[in-house]
């Protein structure tokens, strides 16, 4: 059986992550504003959550109203058959999100929401589910804009970005999704080398090393939203599970490498390669980047997120950083291609080079943009 689904995305992504879609086979694929419509059956429901590494989510929407009130919202819900959908004995919990409408407090929405979907059940069974926010076997997403509501099942529970590999975060670190994100946009393919000099936590070359071996993001998650469904398939989903880990490389096409300078950051970066079941593939080196040097071998690609000053002051003294990556960039890796994550145009003047192509992408809510050097 079809049906629509919405996969969630940061602001930018949706083009990416509509070509993940198609890639996956999706039909109907649309993008739109932080996210991207697609039609299919359970088989690609199950397959988005395990192998979108741009989504944060995938939701099946089952309700589209216009709402001017909480009253009105209600109603709407309660109309709903919810036995179709869980029992009594499911857990249950709404996330809310309301923007330019009457409806104003998401958090009040969200109850009566699940007031709507209990008093049903209360009339018709004389029980009602219980309410576990951390861990639901049926969550549920309300999404109210000018109005218009959408309620849909989550599908994904926990947000796709968190892979499990990084339980400790650095200062600053890169939204795994967002840096599986500046991967496939630059159009690296794993068969040359890979490099970040400001490897931070390790993010940047542990999800290029996942890319390159074809292992899914989502396959050591331990549980998804659709798990607590009526009508998952643990059959289909194990089938599916071992039919990614079979394709699966063992070895890497060209080499994947990741320095900093710190050497505490290397070391939690050497830990979370390890956690994601990728240490003894990928390289990571203590080097400040005014010391980098290319590898042996062709020239591949440079992908890095070096600081942009976020606070006041912090812009002035990152000056003779971006100065110096210019330089080092130029002089020492001609032939390479260059994408650099930057959110402040000001640093970027310091390079002394001028961008082949930008792509505006937001880290969380500060705008950014991804820069192409050919060198």
């Amino acid at each position: 059986m079809t049906t629509t689904f919405f996969a969630t995305c940061a602001r930018g992504l949706e083009p990416i992550l509509a070509r993940e879609l198609t890639d996956l086979s999706a039909n109907a694929v649309e993008p739109g504003r932080g996210g991207v419509a697609f039609c299919g059956d359970r088989i690609l429901l199950y397959r988005a959550n395990l192998w979108l590494r741009t989504a944060i989510r995938v939701l099946q929407p089952i309700l589209e109203v216009e709402v001017g009130s909480p009253d009105e919202l209600y109603q709407s819900v309660r109309e709903l058959d919810w036995s179709q959908h869980m029992t009594p004995d499911h857990t249950l919990a709404v996330d809310c999100n309301v923007r330019d409408s009457h409806i104003t407090h998401s958090k009040f929405a969200a109850l009566r929401t699940k007031d709507a979907i209990c008093d049903q059940f209360v009339e018709r069974f004389g029980r009602r589910p219980s309410v576990d926010v951390n861990e639901p076997m049926i969550g549920l997403n309300l999404h109210i804009y000018r109005d218009h509501a959408v309620l849909s099942f989550d599908s994904s529970g926990e947000s796709l970005h968190k892979r499990g590999y990084r339980p400790i975060q650095t200062k600053a670190p890169l939204n795994e999704a967002l840096a599986a994100a500046l991967i496939l946009l630059g159009g690296w393919d794993g068969a040359t080398t890979f490099l970040d000099p400001m490897c931070g936590s390790g993010t940047l070359p542990i999800e290029a090393c996942w890319l390159a071996i074809r292992r899914p993001p989502g396959l050591t998650r331990k549980r998804f939203g659709f798990q607590g469904w009526m009508d998952f398939d643990i059959e289909l989903w194990t089938t599916l599970r071992d039919e990614a880990r079979r394709g699966i490389a063992k070895r890497l096409q060209a080499p994947i490498i990741g320095s900093d300078s710190r050497g505490d950051v290397v070391a939690a970066s050497i830990d979370n390669a390890r956690a994601a079941g990728v240490g003894h593939l990928v390289r990571f080196l203590r080097r400040d980047v005014r010391s980098a040097q290319p590898p042996d071998g062709p020239p591949g690609t440079i992908i890095c997120n070096p600081p942009y000053g976020e606070r006041i002051g912090e812009e002035k003294e990152l000056r003779p950083l971006y100065r110096s990556m210019g330089e080092v960039f130029r002089e020492r890796f001609r032939g390479w291609r260059l994408f650099m994550f930057s959110g402040s145009p000001q640093l970027e003047r310091e390079l002394g080079m001028a961008p082949h192509e930008r792509t505006p992408l937001f880290n969380g809510k500060l705008r950014c943009q991804l820069l192409r050097f050919d060198l």
